[in-house]
């Protein structure tokens, strides 16, 4: 009776065993789903903020500015400098602090966007495609060594201004950090988002942006101011970038010159894979990228991460080459 027993304890013990592991493993998987998730949305906020500068100018010119992406590096280092001149012991309130550094990078970058505009794109707008694109290529060389001698190639730390963070209790003993820097990339990225959509629907300058992208011929002979039009897109677009190279050098804590590159080849991506020229559709691939991206490093490896951004991409304009959001350009004549 007793070794009957004794076969059944051993054959009920494996599996008893196994299914507690996986129940083990299944409650650890989902909070770090969650936490994965939310890394993801906040990575992809920033890729939002700067791939709505590419599919701006492209939707309203029909070139790639991709000189954007160090507009984004030159905003961080803005927010540093200004971070360094007020000091974190300067007795202002953290909220106050952080929002001069905004104030200062987006003002400054600003000027930068314009002189971009001015400098690499006005004078070539008329020429062949390919020339504007060396020129944006050549602008975005200039920046990164311009930053480089002024500030030095090294990495630079950035002071911790929102150290905290709020646990989420999962049960089990897991939990779930979500830092303030994050929270603040995200509701920071949603108000920005909101008001565009708002700018771009209802106000003048919105309304002859949207007339531009319509048909830019049309729209000068109708009276509209289209290099005005022009100049505030790369303004706007720098600004978006500022933000959103403040918001990420404070929660990542360090930068460099050469940040902007590859953030911006990102964002590009971000951009076709949304649907180059819909700002919508740029919102929708930040988030996308930045939850692949953050999903494959986690789950697979952080040497994968780039791979599975990319291949992505591939799949996605196989089966739809114009984005998710994208609208096949016709051909006006």
């Amino acid at each position: 009776m007793a070794q009957a027993v004794g076969l059944r304890m051993l054959a009920i013990w494996p599996s008893g065993l196994f299914l507690f592991k996986r129940w083990h493993c299944m409650s650890d998987f989902f909070p770090q789903l969650i936490q994965q998730l939310f890394n993801g949305l906040s990575l992809g906020a920033i890729y939002a903020l700067i791939a709505i500068g590419y599919t701006m100018v492209y939707g309203i010119i029909g070139m790639i500015n991709f000189a954007h992406g160090d507009i984004y590096m030159i905003g961080a280092y803005i927010g540093l400098v200004t971070l360094s001149a007020v000091g974190t012991q300067s007795g202002l309130p953290v909220w106050a602090i952080i929002g001069l550094m905004l104030v200062v990078a987006v003002f400054v970058t600003g000027v930068y966007g314009l002189v971009v505009e001015q400098v690499a794109y006005k004078p070539v707008r008329q020429s062949p495609r390919l020339v504007a694109l060396i020129s944006a290529i050549g602008m975005s060389i200039f920046l990164q060594n311009w930053v480089a001698l002024g500030q030095g190639a090294r990495d630079m730390a950035v002071p911790s201004l929102l150290p905290g963070a709020i646990n989420f209790s999962m049960g089990g003993g897991f939990e779930v950090f979500i830092p303030y820097t994050r929270i603040l990339i995200i509701v920071v990225t949603v108000v920005l988002m909101v008001l565009l959509t708002l700018y771009i629907k209802h106000s003048r300058m919105g309304r002859a942006s949207r007339a531009c992208a319509q048909d830019m011929h049309m729209a000068n002979l109708l009276g509209i101011d289209t290099n005005k039009v022009i100049s505030f897109t790369f303004v706007l677009g720098a600004v978006l970038a500022a933000v959103g190279g403040v918001l990420i050098a404070l929660a990542v804590g360090k930068l460099n010159p050469f940040i902007g590159f590859l953030a911006g080849i990102k964002a590009f991506t971000a951009a076709v894979l949304g649907g180059i020229g819909s700002i919508p559709g740029a919102m929708l691939g930040g988030v996308i990228l930045g939850v692949a991206e953050t999903f494959a490093a986690a789950y697979i490896s952080s040497e994968y991460k780039d791979i599975v951004a990319f291949g992505l991409l591939v799949t996605i304009l196989m089966f739809r080459p114009t984005g998710l959001l994208g609208k096949p350009e016709v051909e006006k004549v």
